[in-house]
């Protein structure tokens, strides 16, 4: 079973939103999920210009990868994000704010490294994140 302990030294300054520093991580296997995009199941796009909507689709679609392999959230033990638009790093925040306590409810959040990018794979697609998971 792996154990994942996410934790933020007081040396290193305090995280600037719902993230850790650091993840420890003690596991017999990691797996490491493709950056998810907004598209359902059939790949069609989810959400349009609605970023709160794509962002739902993508930790949606993560979901959908950490139940396939049995474990969740409390899994996770690193994100990597990316946004093609700046001004869209205010909404990501807040919607971390407001669905990362459901997500991780012991409040422990994994580390996030977040990207500003020039696009995604289409012109559509807003955001992506790419997960790794302990297991």
């Amino acid at each position: 079973m792996a154990d994942v302990k996410m934790l933020n030294p007081e040396t290193m300054g305090k995280p600037l939103g719902q993230y850790s520093q650091i993840a420890r991580v003690k596991a017999s296997e990691l797996a490491f999920i493709a950056g998810q995009l907004a598209t359902d199941k059939s790949g069609n796009i989810v959400g349009g210009d609605d970023f709160d909507a794509q962002c739902a689709q993508v930790f949606a679609n993560i979901e959908t990868a950490l139940k396939s392999l049995g474990v969740g959230w409390g899994n996770v033990a690193q994100f990597t994000t990316y946004l093609v638009h700046s001004q869209d790093v205010a909404r990501l925040r807040a919607w971390r704010n407001r669905e990362f306590p459901r997500l991780f409810p012991d409040g422990k959040y994994p580390p996030n490294t977040l990207l500003i990018i020039d696009r995604l794979v289409q012109e559509a697609f807003l955001i992506e994140v790419q997960a790794i998971a302990a297991l």
